[in-house]
């Protein structure tokens, strides 16, 4: 029961209609829905994102600093993807109708849909889901610290970044000049990828000039 809760308030809500409210639109097949305390006020400690995906397109690298996330998959078929911070290895997992991923609080993590009307589901142990976008970390750090951090070449590194001017939330930006295809990793159920960073293997056009 939540302490602050008056259940016998007329402003007491126990139902919403989660097309009401828009996280993020990229187009027409790709967006996502939020459901929090904002929006229902007796959720207690649970969130929602429902997130309709077209083939190839991500939510992009991000993490949940305060929840843990439960992927579930109610149609077509993504493949969820997470660092783990232990091991220092990418896990990828595909899910399919019925199946889910789970992701801990805190990891780095995304999701690639593989087929069309990919209707995701990811459950949270929060009021809020709250995250930290990939695209944010890129374009807001100041490109001279992350130079000279990583021992790279400033002017390079600018123009890398230069084309993300917001954050993304789904990719790639319905402007990108760059289409080709994600290549999914061969796998069972999931793989640790050794030979070689996930990211070099599969968006090696992203790293060229770096490594």
């Amino acid at each position: 029961m939540v302490s602050y809760m008056d259940y016998t308030s007329p402003n007491t809500n126990f139902s919403f209609d989660m097309n009401k409210s828009r996280l993020f639109t990229k187009d027409r097949n790709n967006y996502i829905n939020v459901l929090g305390t904002a929006q229902l006020n007796t959720l207690e400690n649970l969130s929602l994102l429902d997130i309709f995906l077209s083939p190839n397109n991500v939510v992009e690298p991000h993490i949940h600093q305060n929840a843990a996330e439960l992927v579930y998959c109610i149609s077509g078929s993504a493949i969820v993807s997470m660092l783990n911070p232990f091991t220092k290895q990418i896990q990828n997992y595909r899910i399919t109708p019925g199946k889910v991923a789970n992701v801990p609080q805190g990891w780095w993590h995304y999701e690639v849909a593989e087929a069309a009307n990919t209707h995701l589901l990811a459950i949270f142990d929060a009021p809020t889901p709250e995250f930290v976008l990939g695209s944010d970390l890129l374009r807001l750090t100041p490109a001279q610290i992350m130079a000279h951090t990583y021992c790279l070449d400033e002017n390079q590194w600018k123009n890398t970044v230069a084309p993300i001017k917001e954050s993304t939330i789904i990719g790639p930006p319905i402007n990108c000049s760059q289409r080709e295809p994600v290549q999914q990793p061969a796998h069972n159920s999931h793989t640790q990828m050794h030979q070689q960073p996930y990211h070099q293997q599969y968006y090696p056009q992203y790293y060229r000039g770096f490594y």
